[in-house]
């Protein structure tokens, strides 16, 4: 690191070189024996099955207009509702997630860092990838308006391509709440898991007697279950053995076909239309019920994984997709509008009724098109994400230091500017599918996102 002093001043400093990303082996080599690979393994497990399961399910056709439209596949493919009990896989990365953040703010109090500073650098890392991903979709939507683009087709494209984000504004809450909701697991343990399923049935009833508005809180308290198992995972106070994950597994099971076969609540744990109550937003005990299944599964296969993963190739793949995994979750589905567009461009875009043979013929090539369109997107922005992943490299000046700013006005700071980038994602994931927008998305909503994001990458 460069000194240069102004008098009796230290200055700040700025980046001269970027660091060198080593390459996969060097980092699979240099990985601690205490690190828990099975995690990396679930979470780039769990965003790989939803890029395929977006991917499988999308269904593009024309409407009377002859305009693209798209929907499910879920909605006509009612035989595929039971197989969303595994492959919704949101749990499961909010369990993970539980897990890596309660390592991270240990780790970083470890270092003498306090809360403000680890909510901002966790904050960064998510929203670093998202300003461009936003930008790029807000700069295409109004540049294409003059090029003749309807503003209600662009928002539509804009809709379809950010339908993934609702889940990162779960995720950014439950950060912003992990340092309270740690202090209270490790004061109260297990009885704080049991008052947000409370919490979880209460707004059930709700909607089902007919007040949708009293459960929204699930998206907070929802995910905050699945979030608040990780820490017990992290701290040791999660048994893996079959006298645990034996109940989880079947209890867990039984407890979700009795929940949706005789119960109240849809078979799907991924909201189909006209569903009611959708089972993902918010979560309802029957996706907590789900949850139960899934975390015994994992549980039992955890040691086989394990050795697994101690194999040199299967650990560096779980590295190289976790480099990118983010990224792969953001443009995902930009991949299925620039494969729509081109083969609609040349007229050569096969619309097979959803569940047919020729339909799933079609998702072989669908797939392998997506695949290759995908490695040019995460080829493009992947370096994003890899660029906040690096070590800090040496700096040279660039401002003279400040007195530190006091930790309650930093918490401050960092809890606007968190609020502002929700603001900003909610109001995209809440406005309709069609409407005239300027960019794409609403223009206040993309302006307190950004706000909010500078603000963050400015309390650096």
């Amino acid at each position: 690191m460069a000194v240069v002093k102004a008098g009796h001043r230290r200055l700040r400093t700025i980046p001269w070189k970027a660091a060198p990303v080593p390459a996969l082996r060097e980092l699979a080599e240099q990985t601690p024996p205490s690190r828990e690979r099975y995690v990396d393994l679930l979470r780039a497990i769990s965003i790989l099955l939803v890029v395929l399961g977006h991917w499988l399910v999308s269904v593009i056709t024309h409407d009377r207009n002859g305009q693209l439209t798209g929907h499910s596949a879920l909605e006509s493919m009612t035989w595929m509702y039971p197989f969303t009990w595994l492959v919704q896989v949101m749990p499961l990365f909010f369990i993970a997630g539980g897990y890596a953040n309660a390592a991270s703010l240990a780790a970083h109090r470890g270092r003498g860092g306090g809360t403000a500073t680890w909510l901002r650098d966790r904050g960064i890392r998510l929203l670093r990838p998202t300003t461009v991903f936003l930008v790029v979709l807000a700069v295409i939507a109004l540049f294409a308006q003059p090029l003749g683009a309807d503003r209600s087709l662009a928002r539509l494209a804009v809709w379809f391509a950010t339908i993934q984000l609702w889940f990162l504004s779960a995720y950014l809450v439950v950060v912003l709440l992990t340092p309270a909701m740690y202090w209270l697991h490790q004061r109260f343990g297990w009885a704080v898991v049991v008052v947000l399923v409370v919490l979880v049935a209460l707004g059930d009833v709700a909607r089902i007697n007919g007040h949708p508005a009293l459960a929204n809180g699930g998206y907070v308290y929802g995910w905050l279950v699945m979030h608040q198992i990780g820490f017990f995972w992290w701290d040791g106070r999660l048994p893996f053995r079959p006298r645990v994950w034996a109940p989880l597994l079947f209890g867990g099971l039984a407890t979700v076909m009795a929940l949706t076969l005789a119960g109240p609540y849809p078979v799907s744990m991924v909201d189909v239309s006209g569903k009611e109550p959708h089972n993902a937003s918010p979560p309802t005990l029957a996706l907590i019920a789900a949850t139960a299944f899934q975390l015994g599964l994992v549980m039992m296969l955890r040691g086989p994984a394990e050795r697994w993963l101690r194999r040199r190739r299967p650990w560096q793949a779980v590295i190289g997709v976790n480099m990118v995994v983010f990224t792969l979750f953001l443009w995902h589905m930009c991949a299925v509008l620039l494969l729509v567009g081109l083969l609609n461009a040349l007229d050569a875009l096969p619309t097979p009724t959803a569940g047919t043979f020729s339909w799933w013929l079609w998702r072989l090539p669908w797939f392998l098109m997506l695949t290759v369109i995908m490695t040019g997107l995460v080829a493009v922005f992947g370096r994003i994400e890899i660029r906040g992943r690096r070590p800090a490299p040496g700096r040279l000046p660039l401002w003279p230091a400040r007195r530190p700013a006091s930790p309650v006005r930093c918490l401050v700071l960092t809890v606007a500017a968190y609020t502002g980038a929700l603001a900003g994602l909610i109001s995209n994931n809440v406005a309709p599918s069609r409407a005239h927008y300027l960019v794409g998305m609403p223009l206040g909503g993309l302006l307190a996102y950004l706000a909010g994001a500078a603000l963050l990458w400015l309390a650096r």
